[in-house]
């Protein structure tokens, strides 16, 4: 029934709690390709001078040029870590993807599975309510409203206190 999923992950155990779902679908080998997907926002001049104590455009442009030199480090070990999840499962004839993106996650995430034939989109809630999700934001719930393709959340067996934030 599905083809193509998308599992986005943010590097946290609760995200991976995704994983027994994903070798359940490459077990039943019924998927075409599973595309694991990190996002990470991007480094802009608002972002150097909130990183900068006094609003010194000088001292923040440099600091941005510094950053986005570190920018395609940090892409480079967002990747290895897509391909060290990869590792740990079975292949079974599923074409294992990794996709590095950038820009505002929610966003990113619907316009990746929008534009690049995804039949399911797999992902983890932290499970946070009350003020910690009113000020965190949910990333999940903004997919499931928004999305025109199925979503499937998993909720992390730890989630469902603040206290996990």
């Amino acid at each position: 029934m599905f083809k193509k999923i998308m599992v986005p992950l943010d590097g946290s155990e609760v995200a991976e709690c995704v994983i027994p779902y994903v070798d359940g679908f490459i077990e039943q080998g019924q998927v075409d390709a599973i595309v694991f997907v990190r996002v990470i926002r991007p480094i802009s001049m608002a972002t150097a001078l909130a990183a900068t104590e006094e609003s010194n455009q000088a001292f923040a442009g440099e600091l941005l040029i510094k950053l986005n030199e570190n920018e395609g480090e940090r892409k480079f070990l967002i990747a290895e870590y897509l391909s060290d999840v990869v590792k740990r499962l079975k292949q079974n004839r599923v074409k294992l993807q990794t996709a590095v993106l950038v820009g505002k996650v929610a966003d990113s995430l619907l316009h990746y599975a929008e534009n690049n034939g995804i039949d399911l989109i797999l992902l983890a809630t932290h499970g946070r309510s009350g003020v910690s999700r009113w000020v965190r934001g949910s990333v999940a719930e903004r997919v499931l409203r928004a999305s025109p393709i199925p979503v499937l959340i998993i909720r992390a067996p730890a989630a469902g206190s603040d206290k996990q934030d």
